[in-house]
């Protein structure tokens, strides 16, 4: 039974709560989910009704304290999610139906796996969830809703979930992660490789020094308006280049080189020390985060470098264990980045697209965990 001392309040913003009581439900090596990351989405208007995202944040009160939180969003596309579900919208519209507006609980344009749902230590766990999930069901009838979706969550959150709402959708992906086995340094990552993988990327990192680059990485206050800019420009030609606007706008960016400057670590690569291309990196206390990336030259590995080596040893420098590059990329398995799973939760209300899609999560993931575990097998360690 729910206790009645915990309340619902939705947000229609996320400034709508006090940044030190949000945060304080919040991991040190969650930067996504900090206050000043999602008022930067929201104040920026990368996130607002007018690009498909909705907020509409869900928090747990007792009394005047703040116990639990889930950010949410209605929205009206699935562009920025990462976790495809195009098809079933397809399917929902060829029987008849409106699979959009619908609930999303994720952090926008950024699959980074991690807690979603913030409960306070003094809560209990299963009643936060329970008034959360009467909120976003009952927000899901009244704005007639298709489904909720909670992406990229941690395998203990998704199987917290799933006992108390057994309805809930798992489904499965990979994603590829570096983690620290003592390397010690640089060089002790190498010695940790077959010959073939270390030849590889040691001609890599000194093909990129033969072309005339150099790296430079900068943190904090070095990271000064002309760097974020250089950096912004760097980032719209990876998406031009796709043929498609970016995501984000430079005033977000902005925005965290203000309010989140302690998370920041942005690489440059310079041509006769100029600026030219550039990889922007966030830090938890253990984790890593790579993000962003542009380049104004076309250049032999110079994304591996800026992107994956230039992480790798940030790791070790700074004693971070974990290294988390982004999304995709087969490319990374041979440069030590194991597969490891990610899920996400769905709610479907459609009886009949549930049981569809429950049939389809089940065989994928199948074929995910195969595929798992052969590119395991490919690894390039000894």
């Amino acid at each position: 039974m729910l206790s009645r001392s915990l309340s619902c309040i939705m947000l229609p913003a996320i400034d709508a709560v006090a940044a030190n009581q949000w945060d304080a439900l919040v991991s040190n090596d969650q930067p996504f989910l900090r206050h000043a990351f999602l008022l930067a989405l929201e104040s920026s208007g990368s996130v607002s009704s007018a690009t498909g995202w909705e907020p509409c944040h869900l928090s747990v009160w007792q009394d005047d304290c703040l116990v639990g939180a889930l950010p949410m969003y209605r929205k009206h596309h699935s562009y920025g999610e990462y976790v495809f579900d195009w098809g079933w919208a397809d399917a929902l519209e060829r029987a008849g139906g409106h699979y959009y507006p619908k609930a999303l609980s994720a952090i926008p344009f950024t699959p980074v796996p991690g807690t979603r749902t913030l409960i306070a230590e003094s809560a209990d766990a299963d009643d936060v969830r329970g008034v959360l999930a009467a909120a976003w069901q009952a927000h899901c009838e009244e704005h007639r809703l298709s489904s909720w979706h909670l992406l990229f969550a941690q395998d203990g959150e998704v199987d917290a979930w799933q006992r108390q709402f057994p309805e809930l959708i798992a489904r499965e992906g990979v994603q590829f992660q570096w983690r620290d086995r003592a390397f010690g340094n640089f060089d002790g990552f190498l010695a940790s490789l077959t010959s073939k993988r270390r030849k590889m990327i040691k001609r890599e990192r000194r093909l990129v020094a033969e072309q005339g680059f150099t790296l430079s990485c900068l943190e904090g206050d070095m990271i000064t308006q002309e760097a974020m800019a250089h950096f912004y420009r760097c980032y719209t030609i990876t998406y031009h280049e796709r043929g498609r606007p970016p995501y984000l706008n430079s005033a977000f960016f902005e925005h965290l080189r203000h309010t989140m400057r302690d998370a920041l670590v942005l690489v440059q690569a310079l041509l006769h020390g100029q600026p030219v291309a550039a990889a922007l990196y966030f830090r938890g206390e253990n984790t890593l985060y790579g993000r962003y990336w542009g380049s104004e030259v076309v250049a032999d590995c110079l994304h591996f470098e800026a992107c994956y080596y230039q992480g790798i040893e940030y790791c070790l420098e700074n004693k971070l264990c974990l290294f988390d590059p982004g999304t995709q990329g087969e490319h990374k398995l041979v440069r030590g980045f194991a597969p490891q799973r990610v899920r996400s939760l769905h709610y479907l209300e459609h009886p009949g697209l549930a049981a569809g899609v429950a049939q389809f999560c089940q065989e994928e993931g199948l074929h995910i965990r195969a595929y798992r575990e052969a590119a395991k097998e490919a690894l390039p360690f000894k």
